[in-house]
């Protein structure tokens, strides 16, 4: 595919998506810098996981672009997409459960590594996989827990886990939808802290309904009503605009202001 404008990790163009007659996404426009930490929130219903599926490829756009690090991928696979430096985590936990964290993360590793397809070497030989599986595992703070069964993890680390896992394969533009969801007060204070620790130097997506966490974790926010794009602007600006307070946040956003975030 043709190079375009590098500026931005990430970048949406007018994108749209119907099912049927029913449009979803109704031109969709973000432009995301490197490194930048985003939010994005909005109604249920609002499409927001919907544009997720768009920008990691589980559905292809009915028109516009998705444009990461200066490359369209417009239908290419999820995979496809990964390998080009865009990893997604999902609401629902998605790690393998009968192998030890330490063995979750090295499989994470592995492709980003040159080692693919290859069936006639022993993992425990891999230095370079093991070491870098053993960092990983040192920077979600499981290190204590090296040989234990992911099954076996609380679901505040099954979701740190997914978290490394995630993160393993170099991807420079990260998707998290509802990273904390579920989560105790005190679990979901220490996840930010991990979030902001592992995505240093990385793009950061998430969609979130905790506002005490998308104004605690976010650069910017971007809020999505009916499949648009409303506002995209830093916390501050997000809470001050009275076309966001009317279509979507009203009290929480007071709510947030008062817990300090």
């Amino acid at each position: 595919m043709a190079a375009d404008n590098a500026t931005y990790a990430l970048e949406l163009r007018d994108l749209r998506k119907s099912f049927g007659k029913t449009e979803i996404i109704r031109g969709a426009n973000l432009a995301v810098a490197p490194g930048e930490r985003i939010a994005i929130i909005g109604p249920n219903g609002a499409g927001k996981s919907t544009l997720f599926n768009l920008i990691s490829g589980r559905f292809a756009p009915t028109s516009g672009d998705v444009i990461l690090n200066g490359q369209r991928i417009n239908g290419l696979a999820p995979y496809e997409i990964n390998r080009r430096g865009l990893s997604r985590s999902f609401q629902i936990t998605n790690i393998f459960p009968k192998l030890s964290v330490f063995e979750n993360l090295r499989c994470g590793v592995l492709w980003s590594m040159g080692y693919k397809y290859t069936f006639l070497r022993f993992l425990s030989n891999l230095d370079d996989a093991n070491e870098r599986a053993k960092e990983l595992m040192e920077m979600i703070k499981l290190d204590k827990k090296r040989d234990t069964l992911a099954m076996n993890l609380t679901y505040a680390e099954q979701r740190a886990l997914e978290i490394g896992i995630t993160i393993a394969g170099g991807a420079n533009v990260i998707l998290l939808d509802e990273p904390t969801a579920g989560m105790s007060k005190s679990e979901t204070t220490r996840f930010i802290r991990l979030i902001k620790e592992v995505t240093v130097g990385r793009t950061l997506l998430t969609v979130e309904h905790d506002m005490g966490v998308v104004f605690g974790l976010a650069d910017k926010i971007a809020v999505v009503v009916y499949g648009e794009v409303i506002a995209f602007d830093t916390p501050e600006k997000v809470r001050a605009n009275q076309r966001v307070q009317e279509a979507y946040l009203g009290s929480a956003v007071a709510d947030a202001q008062g817990a300090g975030h």
